[in-house]
């Protein structure tokens, strides 16, 4: 068995693009191996900076036979007295096979004759010649670029390319590269180790490249990385904040990891804890270094009790250059920190109700104004929603100030040079200026949640304006004629309204989102008179796009499809759902619940029974008092009594039914399973399809009344 094994060189890959490589090159490669019945023991994909690497282990040294047959004409037609006639011949003939090897089989239609096609298998070194340019032009990634002459586009400039079986170098050829790219068993050591570098053999390709410096394994350099950070932690008794993000991007920003420990003055500790690990992060790839046991105040001014004045960083370097490195890293970082530090008391000469006037020179989109009138919108929401929520006057009047606030250090020169930290800069300007902790803290809070994984905010101030400026955002973008479509969505809809979700279930907040519908169109097409909103249509597409983000929520909160078409489905009404969506989600866990105890299937029974004969009832489903539709005069049997006596028993849960009767209900109807088994075939039982059409009328009352009493629940026909 052999190894095969491809190098791509190229100039320095973007970080991101390393684990879509493996992931695309590991698929591509054991489809086209299985397709062509090529045995192999395993497929191995890694990256570094400079090279995308494939090794195939195990590799048989020809594909399997395809063994193929085909049927020929019936026996009685093939043979005469034992010998082939002309038909059995011009078969044999046709699939190049002599008579003498056709076999006899029997089928459903009788005795037919068959010849067995056996096409050998193919040398392995012909066919992955064959697959190999396919392999290398279907890698995809973001902003492919071409070189030279050529057509050919890819992530970078390929350099050279190295291909091998154990020890024989396997060309082929990529088309659309001018100059065309040299292909052989010259590779490329680390470059601070020397240049070229023969390949011996497949076999030996990880070893050799570690000798030159290169580890080339992505998953030991990652675990290399992380050890080297762990003990430095250990043995120094601090936190570095190696975040998995930042692990995975320094993994593929070097071929060798050496890490370097760094120290910056200590008067950069008056800034924020959030603008240096910002810095040192996201612009500089360096390793913040935190006390240990320290409770991290997230409205902290500065950093003294929450960072040290040192810092990590993995280089690509030689360790006999360490002290160079640690004197440029900590240049740029003094540069980049005395930059901020500039920004912030730039910023802090302005005071933060003169910075929202700026607002107005910035558009927040085309046709829907400034950034400041934006924020007037959010502000008017942020009233209509607290008083719907019914916020105490002092947090109502809070949560507009968190509004109001909500957008200002958009404006400032720190969030214009960092833009990621919008929102922590803002909530730190205004503590201070002298504004109370909880207001700081919504407007700090105001944009999260950003995902269905990230915190909520954590008070009420935060979370009603974090749901005002998502409404607006749904609103004005929808009055503006835009919606998300497939993986379009530019202006994160379906994150704003996963949001507003997030927070009511959380919250446990009853909102009517049809009132807010309502009320808000209504004022938007006020507003935006030249947008000619269609209040009608935008309310329907509103709605729905809840129903959607609704049902998507509960399949990431793991909740079985079948309830959640049950309780949010096509069936149910959109308007019932979105006056209190929270609903939704409590009806959806009381289910789940249920059928984790086994006492779903029990309900499902009841109610499946009655909603079969239900069906060819014309009462309306929204009908749950059995008055004026049952009739006891027209009882026959005391069974039906029984069955009357168990509706006006649910009815008071039924009407006007919470979350503190639902499990009641439910509970009602399960403990109905006897009396209604008793009403179809106990010893006293009835026949509901009856001659009688009164009496009839009356028991299918009895029945879909019964059901639909359980349509407050669910819509049990959509449970599995």
């Amino acid at each position: 068995m052999s190894t095969y094994l491809l190098e791509i060189g190229t100039e320095e890959l973007p970080a991101d693009l390393a684990e879509s490589v493996i992931s695309q090159l590991e698929m591509n490669v054991s489809n086209d191996l299985n397709s062509s019945k090529i045995k192999f023991s395993e497929i191995r994909v890694t990256t570094t900076p400079r090279r995308i690497g494939l090794t195939i282990e195990g590799l048989a040294p020809f594909s399997e036979d395809n063994i193929a047959e085909r049927k020929g004409p019936p026996v009685s037609q093939a043979f005469q007295n034992g010998k082939p006639t002309k038909a059995a011949i011009g078969f044999a003939r046709r699939y190049d096979v002599s008579p003498e090897k056709l076999e006899i089989r029997e089928t459903p239609k009788g005795s037919f004759v068959f010849a067995k096609l056996i096409e050998k298998g193919k040398p392995i070194e012909s066919l992955l010649a064959e697959y190999l340019p396919g392999w290398i032009t279907k890698i995809q990634g973001r902003r492919f670029m071409r070189w030279a002459k050529g057509d050919f586009r890819f992530s970078r400039p390929i350099r050279w390319i190295v291909s091998l079986i154990d020890s024989e170098v396997l060309p082929f050829r990529i088309s659309g590269c001018d100059p065309e790219i040299q292909i052989g068993n010259i590779s490329r050591a680390h470059r601070l180790h020397g240049s070229e570098l023969e390949i011996k053999n497949a076999k030996t390709y990880f070893d050799q490249l570690q000798d030159a410096g290169v580890t080339v394994d992505r998953n030991s350099r990652l675990s290399h990385i992380n050890d080297l950070v762990l003990n430095h932690e250990k043995l120094k008794k601090v936190k570095p904040d190696l975040t998995e993000p930042l692990l995975n991007e320094l993994t593929d920003l070097v071929e060798s990891p050496l890490l370097v420990t760094g120290s910056f003055d200590e008067y950069f500790l008056d800034l924020p804890p959030e603008v240096l690990s910002t810095v040192m992060k996201n612009h500089q790839r360096y390793i913040p270094i935190y006390k240990v046991n320290v409770e991290i105040d997230p409205l902290s001014l500065d950093s003294r009790n929450i960072l040290l004045p040192s810092f990590l960083c993995i280089s690509n370097g030689l360790s006999s250059a360490k002290e160079n490195i640690i004197l440029g890293n900590e240049k740029v970082l003094k540069a980049r920190f005395s930059d901020a530090s500039f920004f912030i008391k730039s910023d802090l000469l302005i005071n933060s109700s003169s910075r929202i006037n700026k607002l107005k020179d910035v558009t927040f989109a085309e046709g829907l104004g400034s950034l400041y009138d934006r924020v007037d919108r959010i502000e008017w929401l942020t009233k209509l929603l607290t008083s719907k929520l019914k916020f105490d006057q002092e947090d109502i009047e809070k949560s507009i100030k968190v509004a109001h606030f909500s957008k200002h250090d958009l404006v400032s020169n720190m969030v214009d040079e960092f833009p990621e930290l919008q929102g922590f800069i803002g909530s730190k300007y205004l503590l201070h200026e002298g504004e109370s902790r909880d207001v700081c803290l919504g407007v700090l809070e105001h944009y999260k949640p950003k995902g269905t994984a990230d915190s909520l905010p954590s008070n009420n101030l935060g979370n009603a304006v974090s749901l005002a400026e998502r409404f607006e955002l749904l609103f004005s973008i929808y009055a503006k004629g835009e919606r998300p479509s497939g993986s379009s969505d530019p202006y994160a809809l379906r994150r704003a309204a996963n949001g507003i979700l997030l927070i009511l279930w959380s919250k446990d907040w009853q909102l009517n989102i049809n009132e807010i519908l309502n009320d808000s169109l209504i004022y938007w097409e006020k507003l935006f008179p030249s947008l000619s909103i269609n209040i009608s249509n935008l309310t329907i597409e509103l709605k729905d796009f809840f129903r959607q983000r609704s049902i998507s929520l509960l399949e990431e909160k793991d909740i079985d499809f079948d309830i959640i078409q049950a309780v949010s489905g096509d069936t149910s009404l959109i308007s019932k759902l979105l006056d209190d969506p929270t609903d939704v989600y409590f009806r959806a866990l009381l289910l789940m619940d249920m059928r984790k105890n086994n006492t779903l299937n029990l309900l499902q029974t009841v109610v499946t029974r009655a909603s079969k004969l239900a069906a060819k009832s014309s009462i309306a489903n929204d009908v749950i008092d059995p008055s004026g539709f049952v009739h006891n005069s027209l009882f026959e049997k005391e069974c039906e009594s029984e069955m009357f006596n168990v509706l006006e028993k649910l009815k008071p849960l039924a009407i006007n039914c919470d979350r503190d009767k639902y499990k009641l209900l439910a509970d009602g109807l399960v403990s109905s399973a006897e009396t209604l088994a008793n009403f179809f075939d106990g010893e006293g039982s009835v026949m509901v399809m009856t001659d009688d059409i009164n009496l009839r009328n009356n028991r299918l009352n009895l029945l879909t009344i019964l059901r639909n009493q359980s349509l407050i629940l669910a819509d049990f026909s959509k449970l599995s």
